[in-house]
């Protein structure tokens, strides 16, 4: 990159000094400090950045090394999401499961091998964390395009994004220039990551280590606005909540009771339930108002109405004001992409998202 030399800087300044004893002067002096502001925007554009602990997470990261980096994101996954609308929900969970761990690095992409151990085998995500062969299709195409240029973590992040426009929620600018681990974290998955079967605390106490707070935790809980869950998720709810063979009383009845006919004792774990099953492919602010109806699929997602006022009121403004939430949860979102990034020289840019550069 070009620089202005402070020599040159000061005959610069010389020169526009003895431009400005006229009127006509002045007008070129003007002139010329606009100009040179000009070139200076183009040397040192303004960034609009993160800052984060490694260094910058920045939008335009890509706009010179790969320019069409996010148009191609955005191409693959609307025509994954076209051909299954649950592939919209299983892409955001993958961010949230990559960064609630070692932070957004891809780690849960890496399959195991000599050395690693895959976060897929982890309890949240083995026969439930889905989509990488989406995210294969997008670096793929991206590899033919910029190789060795877009982090599959930075994937991850734009298809977070575009799955959540594309079913009809927020957009925001992602912050870019996150890069790859060379590793995994088998139990940090299995610790870190909120389940479906945690105290509103221990979710609470998760999102704290993460740096996130409790509007954090109630506005990400609406992406499960899209998207489904499995029997084996919330079974505890419709037949022993708390030990003693009775039904989660939270639970709306009629609601246990259909739920009942497709989550059996046992049996049937995999069988699929919609999060939200008033519009399960629309990303919006129903989710919340089912809460309130004491009408959400999993415990964790009840608790936010019924363990603390402080999370109950979120939820209410949330219910009564779909833009608020959209604009919570895009903050959120951003928020939550800037964790722990691997910037600058650390970590790589993996040529596959399945396995390290060898």
């Amino acid at each position: 990159m070009s620089s202005i030399h402070p020599k040159d800087s000061a005959n610069q300044n010389i020169q526009i000094s003895s431009l400005s004893s006229s009127p006509r002067n002045c007008i070129m002096a003007q002139s010329m400090s606009f100009l040179l502001a000009l070139s200076l925007l183009a040397l040192f554009p303004p960034c609009f950045c993160d800052k984060t602990p490694g260094g910058y997470l920045y939008a335009q990261f890509y706009d010179h090394s790969c320019p069409r980096a996010k148009q191609i994101v955005k191409s693959v996954v609307a025509k994954a999401v076209a051909r299954e609308a649950r592939m919209a929900a299983s892409l955001l969970r993958l961010h949230f499961h990559d960064c609630f761990v070692k932070g957004c690095d891809a780690s849960i992409l890496l399959d195991s091998s000599q050395n690693i151990i895959s976060e897929k085998r982890s309890v949240p995500n083995q026969n439930s964390a889905r989509g990488f062969e989406v995210i294969d299709e997008i670096k793929s195409a991206l590899e033919k395009e910029c190789p060795s240029t877009v982090s599959c973590a930075d994937i991850l992040a734009l298809a977070a994004r575009d799955s959540t426009v594309l079913t009809g929620g927020p957009s925001w600018e992602v912050p870019l220039g996150r890069r790859d681990s060379i590793g995994a974290s088998l139990s940090g998955s299995n610790n870190n990551i909120p389940a479906p079967n945690n105290t509103f605390q221990t979710i609470l106490t998760k999102f704290k280590l993460k740096k996130l707070n409790i509007i954090d935790l109630v506005a990400l809980s609406g992406s499960h606005t899209i998207g489904n869950a499995r029997c084996t998720t919330f079974r505890q709810r419709l037949y022993n909540q708390s030990g003693n063979g009775l039904a989660d009383s939270t639970l709306d009845q009629s609601y246990a009771a259909q739920l009942r006919t497709r989550c059996p004792r046992s049996g049937g774990d995999q069988n699929l339930f919609f999060l939200d099953f008033v519009s399960p492919t629309k990303f919006d602010n129903s989710y919340f108002k089912n809460l309130l109806a004491s009408k959400g699929l999993l415990n964790s997602d009840e608790v936010l109405v019924t363990k603390s006022e402080v999370s109950k009121k979120l939820v209410r403004q949330y219910a009564e004001n779909n833009e608020l939430f959209f604009e919570q949860f895009a903050k959120s979102m951003v928020k939550m992409g800037n964790l722990s990034p691997l910037t600058g020289s650390t970590g790589e840019i993996r040529k596959r998202c399945r396995k390290v550069n060898s």
